[in-house]
């Protein structure tokens, strides 16, 4: 008996070279490929010993473990296994047909007659030896159950809409985040959330950027102030909240206590002055008041240079807070207030003074934290019962300063005229609005979440105004190179091109000496990330004298990847993680040669090779070469990866090949080939499904038309979502922009609606992090809702631009109208407008991108709401098929109209 040990990275296969008897736990398969084809290759086995190969039909030969097969009818072979591990659990062994074409793995224990491995992508199937069907009775057989897979299934029904997910969906209530932006003093509001952990009150909570307010009056626990109004909490749910306009960063709510109805209204101003005067806040400091922020020696001295005069500001920010009683009932009623204190429930107790003849709250003379009205006068009692006559009014006031403040200061903040701090902070946002591009769609809540959307980000990106580094924060958390980069791009999108550069500033001023970005929680991913966003800066704006600015910085940070790469080119890592670097991309420990890694830095490195054309064409050059081979020993790892990853089954009763999310992984991590622990984030899809091989799609490693990007979407949608949805964190995966790439509008609208109505705010639009209610005010997620938005209304796709590529029909409806006005791309600025006139038959569509760089093609989809198709078309070629019109050449405008 002849043994073999084929050994490489973390796989250990077996192989026999001879033959010989072995009587325990044999087991035999039969390969059978599609007729006409003349496969031939090896067989490889873990977990088992390969006793032999024979021909099953027609003609070849065998010899070991290797097999050549003629043209023959039936192209087939019989694997004979001995030690066969068929169980559940670890140690399962895998088969692998590593022919030169089609190479694919599968767990033998999963070969079956019920539901035989069909893979007609790859003409081949597998089946038990005593099932004598052939390749083409084993499709029939398949196909002739017309069961479909989870993609088929959708497009099948009609396209999701918010009203049709809504109640099936989890509805989210979020904690408000107040602010002025650019100050990182951020207030809090937990207002009678229904599904809190504490329901007794609301709750008002001063935080420095995420880190929680400590004071020595409060113990140096974290500040919370309680207060509330009305009766109590009931049985009923009776407290509705909104923004200001459905937009600004002004909270409004409404309790509804039988016959007495409160409606408040909250916002963030200046202690004195106007808000326009905003200074800001260092991004330095704001940057270490975050949550897993890290900091080199040389970084860490800039921060505590700065930190004295950063906590020390000149006037604090406020919180405003009024809230209006009236009596709509017949009768009098009693309206009920308790004025803010320190603690968040009734038997938490820390010392304090009310003042009845000020209104005033403090923890001493010289420390004032709240200041109250009633009717414009001092409130002379911190809890209060008003009885209102019908139709009366009662209005109840509070100020509350971010730190305590002397009683002079509270005096001179308790003449601040509510109203007029108001407009102003009404005035503040809107005009920050007015300087960003206009989108209109004709569905009130997605638009709302567009402009609420882009002030949410810009409530917590911190710096000093005017034009200093700005921190773009995705929540609790530092800026991350991976997580910060759909925020700088919306604002890109927006026409924010000064507060996209100044947010870019942050990761250059961060950068180490020796070229590595890295600023959160030991991520290793952030280099290559943050050059792609540095790329999609330039490719929106061709801002090329800021690219000759940071010329120096691009180069080093490439130059350390290039380093970090060249330092992997091993000979024992040839097919498996050659030239590909390693570290964790996320929490999870994983430090190994993940995809998304890799593709993230090759994606950097290929932008930054893009913009260097433009200032040292032979820099560009030197990194384009390298780009261009990572990319192929990404590929080439990619693909071997795959070989050895077993395959899965789908809904259609076929099966599909799957990949690992890094080089030394042999199969998908969910399918637990060897004993470990690694649920986490409340899921077990998280390595598989959100940080894994997608990412070489969407970083460009992949071409989303090619057969590798369709498996992999085909087996991410059957295991790894829920309603076309991924779990925990479903913004990590990067499907939705495969789907809008691919035209695939019923999938994409799954997604799209799935997630966000499961995952933020439905009243205020703000987002966990997590499905399981982590993080609140998670400017990631939003912004990559935000960005979703973006490709469904426009998307740049090589010289062509594609317009409404996956808008819903119902869009479209008599009278409705989708418009963009100076949103940026690629191209230029756009504006685009389609007018829906169906019940007079027809709708017209005008595009116009008058830059330099106008796109050669533009490919506008017009879907009828009825699915009609017309029976005209000026200004375009129609494609019926996909209902979309082509201008080519576009020569910068032009006007279309369909006729039904």
């Amino acid at each position: 008996m002849n043994y073999k040990w084929i050994s490489n990275a973390s796989i250990v296969l077996l192989v026999v070279l001879g033959s010989t008897a072995f009587s325990q736990n044999v087991a035999q398969v039969r390969v059978e490929w599609k007729e006409g084809t003349s496969p031939s290759g090896m067989v490889q086995v873990q977990y088992a010993v390969l006793r032999k190969i024979d021909l099953s039909a027609g003609k070849g030969k065998t010899k070991a473990n290797t097999f050549q097969l003629g043209p023959v009818s039936r192209p087939s072979i019989l694997i004979t296994i001995d030690s066969a591990q068929t169980e559940y659990g670890t140690g399962a062994t895998v088969v692998s047909i590593k022919t030169a074409k089609n190479p694919f793995s599968f767990f033998l224990r999963d070969v079956t007659s019920s539901s035989p491995i069909y893979i007609p992508d790859y003409g081949v199937v597998v089946l038990k030896a005593t099932d004598k069907r052939s390749y083409q009775e084993v499709e029939t057989a398949v196909r002739s159950r017309k069961t479909r897979t989870k993609l088929q299934r959708i497009e099948t029904e009609s396209e999701v809409s918010f009203a049709s997910v809504e109640k099936k969906v989890r509805n989210m209530t979020v904690p408000t985040w107040l602010g002025t932006s650019r100050d990182f003093r951020i207030f809090e509001i937990a207002e009678n959330l229904s599904d809190a952990s504490q329901r007794e009150a609301s709750i008002i909570s001063p935080k420095r950027s995420s880190t929680a307010l400590r004071l020595a009056e409060t113990k140096n626990e974290p500040v919370h102030y309680l207060y509330t109004y009305g009766r109590g909490v009931g049985a009923q749910e009776n407290v509705s909240r909104r923004l200001d306009q459905g937009k600004l960063p002004i909270l409004h709510s409404t309790l509804t206590d039988d016959d007495v109805v409160y409606t408040s209204t909250t916002f963030v101003s200046l202690e004195k002055s106007p808000l326009a005067e905003l200074k800001g806040t260092d991004f330095w400091i704001a940057d270490s008041f975050s949550g897993g922020h890290m900091f080199t020696k040389e970084q860490q001295e800039q921060v505590d240079s700065r930190t004295k005069k950063a906590l020390n500001p000149d006037e604090e920010t406020v919180l405003f807070f009024r809230i209006e009683a009236v009596n709509t009932g017949s009768v009098p009623r009693y309206a009920w207030f308790k004025t803010p204190r320190p603690g968040t429930a009734w038997w938490q107790k820390f010392p304090y003074r009310f003042n009845a003849k000020t209104g005033f709250s403090a923890y001493s003379e010289e420390r004032v934290f709240c200041v109250s009205k009633l009717n414009g006068k001092p409130l002379p009692s911190e809890e209060m019962a008003i009885l209102l006559q019908p139709g009366e009014k009662a209005q109840f006031d509070f100020f509350i300063p971010h730190s305590p403040i002397s009683a002079e200061r509270a005096t001179q903040l308790a003449m601040q005229a509510f109203d007029q701090r108001y407009a102003e902070s009404k005035d503040f946002w809107l005009t920050k609005l007015g300087k960003a591009a206009q989108i209109h769609v004709p569905e009130k809540r997605i638009n709302e979440m567009i402009q609420a959307g882009l002030l949410h980000l810009d409530l917590i990106t911190y710096g000093n105004e005017p034009d200093a580094t700005l921190a773009p924060t995705i929540g609790v958390y530092s800026p991350i190179g991976t997580e910060s980069a759909p925020i700088i791009q919306f604002y890109t999108s927006m026409g924010w091109n000064n507060v996209a550069k100044r947010s870019l500033g942050y990761f250059l001023d961060k950068q180490h000496e020796d070229g590595f970005i890295q600023n959160f929680n030991g991520y290793m991913v952030e280099t290559g990330a943050a050059l792609w966003s540095m790329g999609e800066y330039f490719r929106h704006t061709n801002d090329r004298k800021w690219v000759g600015n940071i010329k120096a910085k691009l180069l080093k940070s490439c130059d350390y990847l290039i380093a970090w790469r060249n330092r992997n080119k091993k000979e024992e890592l040839r097919g498996r993680g050659y030239g590909m670097i390693e570290g964790k991309v996320a929490d999870p420990e994983d430090h190994f040669h993940q995809f998304m890694l890799n593709g993230y830095a090759y994606l950097g490195m290929s932008r930054s090779a893009e913009m260097l054309a433009s200032v040292d064409p032979a820099q560009s050059e030197r990194i384009r070469k390298e780009a261009d081979a990572w990319k192929e020993d990404i590929r080439q790892s990619f693909f071997n990866a795959v070989a050895l990853s077993p395959v899965v089954p789908l809904g259609d009763g076929t099966w599909c090949p799957t990949a690992p999310p890094w080089t030394e992984g042999t199969g998908l991590r969910s399918m637990y080939q060897k004993r470990e622990t690694f649920w986490s984030h409340g899921t077990f899809t998280a390595p598989d499904g959100m940080l894994g091989p997608m990412y070489l799609v969407f970083c460009e490693v992949l071409d989303p038309h090619e057969p590798a990007a369709k498996t992999l979407l085909n087996y991410h949608s059957e295991l790894f979502y829920q309603e076309n949805s991924a779990f925990s964190q479903p913004y990590y995966s990067r499907h939705n922009w495969i789907q809008a790439k691919l035209g695939m509008i019923k999938p994409f609208l799954s997604t799209y609606y799935n997630t966000f109505a499961a995952h933020a705010d439905r009243e205020t639009y703000t987002f966990w992090e997590h499905l399981f209610k982590v993080s609140p005010h998670k400017t990631h997620e939003e912004a990559w809702f935000l960005m979703e938005t973006r490709w469904m209304l426009y998307l740049e796709d090589g010289h062509t631009l594609r317009l409404f590529n996956t808008i819903p029909r119902q869009w479209l409806e008599q009278g409705k109208n989708v418009m963009l006005k100076n949103v940026r791309s690629y191209f230029g600025p756009i504006t685009a407008n389609v007018t829906s006139e169906v019940d007079k038959g027809y709708i017209t569509a005008t595009v116009s991108c008058m830059d330099t760089r106008k796109p050669n093609e533009v490919l506008i989809r017009i879907p009828h709401p009825a699915g009609k198709k017309p029976v005209n078309v000026t200004g375009g070629i129609y494609n019926e098929q996909t209902e979309t019109v082509s201008i080519k050449p576009f020569s910068g405008q032009t006007q279309i109209r369909l006729d039904y």
